[in-house]
C-alpha cells in the first residue's frame, strides 16, 4: 500500500518547526493511543503512521533525506530491497520515548468518589526488563513508598474516643458561597470551604500518628505476573496499591510501565529478533553449519553455499511470543562476511592464485544489493 506523505499524516507544512512537529504528533498520538480506541484497528493503524512520520521528521538527517528522496530514502531496514517498517511496538516505544505517559494516564491524578471522599493519586513505576525475561515472562518483586490509611484512627484522622464535628465556617455543607451583584444582574461563585476542604466536618483532636491526615506513610512490596512478550510502552495497573486517600478516602492505583533494557546481541523487531552473525570468507563460499545463541539457547543454523554479507536468513519461532496471543515471532540472522586486515604469506600467496581464477570473480552485470528493483 502507497504511503502518505508525512508531512500529510501530521497535518503539518513542509517548512514547519521541530516544536510544531512534536505538537502535532504528541495531539494525534493521543487521539489514537491503542488504549483510547480499545479493538480499533484502523485507530491503531493511525497511531502506528503519525509515530513513523514522527520518527523520521524529527531528526533533522532523516527529515532533509526524505524531503530530498521521499519514502526511498527509509529503505533499507534489513537490507536495500525492504522498505522501512514500523510495527506497533516501535509506535509505542516512540510514544514512551516523548514523556507523555503522565498526560495520557492523568498519572497522579485523585479526585472524588462516588461517596465524596477524595480518591487518592495513583503512583507510576518504570519497571526495567531484560530481554530473555520478556521471551519467558517473569514474577517481579517490587518495594513501592506510598501512604496507606492510619491503622489508629481508621483513616479517620481524628484520635481515637474523638469525634469530628460539623465546620462551623460551611455549618457541614462544604461549599462556601460568595453573591455579588452587578448591573446584568446576581450572580453566585460556589468555591470548597477552606476550613474544612469541602468534607463539612473538622477534627477536633487531630490523630496523633497521622496528624489528623488519616494515613500515613509505608513501604509495600508487590507481586507482579509480567506476561511473555511485553514490550516498552506497554504498562500494568495494579488496583487500589497508589496512594490512600485522605480521610478513608479510596485509594489511587499503581501503574507499572514497562522498559526493555538493550541486549549486547539481538535488536528487537516487534516479536522478531535480529542477530549479527559474522562468518569467514571459506563459510561463505563452501557453506555451513554453525551454532548460533537464541533467546532459548544454542541453535544450529544452516549457511548455504555462495551466501553473501548482508543476506537475512530467518530462523522460525526463535523470537518473542505474541503478547496475549499464540504464537512467536522469528529470529533474523543477518550474515556478514569477516575479511581478515592481515594475512600470513602463505595464505597471501593462496589467494592470489585464486585471484586468477573466473570463477571468484562477480560477473560483469552483478550489482549486488545496489542492483535495482525490477518495476
Amino acid at each position: 500500500m502507497t504511503k502518505r506523505d508525512y508531512y500529510e499524516v501530521l497535518g503539518v507544512a513542509r517548512n514547519v518547526t521541530e516544536e510544531d512537529v512534536k505538537k502535532a504528533y504528541r495531539k494525534l498520538a493521543m487521539q489514537y493511543h491503542p488504549d483510547r480506541n480499545p479493538g480499533d484497528k484502523t485507530a491503531e493503524e493511525k497511531f502506528k503512521e503519525v509515530a513513523e512520520a514522527y520518527e523520521v521528521l524529527r531528526d533533522a538527517d532523516k527529515r532533509a533525506r526524505y524531503d530530498r528522496y521521499g519514502h526511498e530514502s527509509l529503505r533499507g531496514s534489513y537490507s536495500t530491497s525492504q522498505e522501512f517498517e514500523f510495527d506497533l511496538a516501535d509506535a509505542l516505544r516512540t510514544f514512551m520515548s516523548e514523556g507523555i505517559f503522565a498526560d495520557f494516564f492523568g498519572a497522579g491524578r485523585s479526585g472524588r468518589a462516588a461517596g465524596g471522599q477524595l480518591r487518592g493519586s495513583d503512583l507510576q513505576i518504570r519497571l526495567k526488563l531484560a530481554l530473555d525475561e520478556i521471551a519467558t515472562g517473569v514474577t517481579k518483586r517490587i518495594k513501592i513508598k506510598h501512604y496507606v490509611r492510619c491503622n489508629t484512627c481508621s483513616g479517620s484522622g481524628a484520635q481515637p474516643g474523638s469525634e469530628s464535628v460539623r465546620c462551623p465556617v460551611c455549618n457541614g455543607t462544604g461549599e462556601r458561597r460568595q453573591v455579588s451583584r452587578s448591573l446584568f444582574g446576581q450572580f453566585i461563585n460556589v468555591t470548597a470551604c477552606q476550613q474544612c476542604n469541602g468534607e463539612g466536618r473538622i477534627v477536633r483532636d487531630p490523630c496523633r500518628d497521622c496528624k489528623g491526615e488519616g494515613r500515613r506513610e509505608e513501604e509495600t512490596t508487590l507481586t507482579l505476573e509480567i506476561p511473555a512478550g511485553v514490550a516498552t510502552g506497554n504498562y500494568l495497573t495494579v488496583r487500589n496499591e497508589g496512594h490512600a486517600g485522605p480521610k478513608a478516602g479510596p485509594p489511587g492505583d499503581v501503574i507499572v510501565l514497562i522498559e526493555e533494557k538493550e541486549h549486547e546481541l539481538f535488536e528487537r523487531h516487534g516479536d522478531d529478533i535480529l542477530l549479527d552473525l559474522p562468518i569467514s570468507m571459506v563459510q561463505a563460499v563452501m557453506g555451513d553449519r554453525v551454532e548460533v545463541p537464541t533467546i532459548e539457547g544454542q541453535a544450529v543454523l544452516e549457511i548455504a553455499s555462495g551466501t553473501q554479507s548482508g543476506k537475512i536468513l530467518r530462523m522460525r519461532g526463535k523470537g518473542i511470543p505474541h503478547l496475549n496471543g499464540y504464537g512467536r515471532g522469528d529470529q533474523l540472522v543477518r550474515i556478514a562476511v569477516w575479511i581478515p586486515h592481515k594475512l600470513p604469506i602463505k595464505e597471501r600467496e593462496l589467494l592470489q592464485q585464486l585471484a586468477k581464477s573466473e570463477a571468484i570473480r562477480p560477473p560483469a552485470d552483478w550489482r549486488g544489493t545496489f542492483k535495482k528493483n525490477s518495476q
